[in-house]
């Protein structure tokens, strides 16, 4: 059972945010030994991990506002 990683990655390009990483893999592909499609899934992992760090400060704040509220 092999796990596709470019697709996990692409998978975080919806929106706005596939239309610009769109734009940006090719001319990038063209300057680097990357592929068009390596460059789409870097940038959806990106906007995948930003995803996952605002979840963790949310959450973060969200147990320090219940733990103060509790004393």
């Amino acid at each position: 059972m092999a796990v596709d990683v470019r697709a996990m990655g692409r998978a975080g390009l919806t929106g706005w945010r596939g239309k610009m990483a769109s734009k940006v893999a090719e001319p990038v592909a063209d300057r680097t030994p990357l592929r068009k499609i390596d460059v789409e899934a870097l940038i959806g992992w990106a906007f995948l991990g930003l995803a996952v760090l605002q979840f963790v400060k949310l959450a973060r704040t969200a147990v320090r506002a219940g733990r103060e509220a509790s004393r």
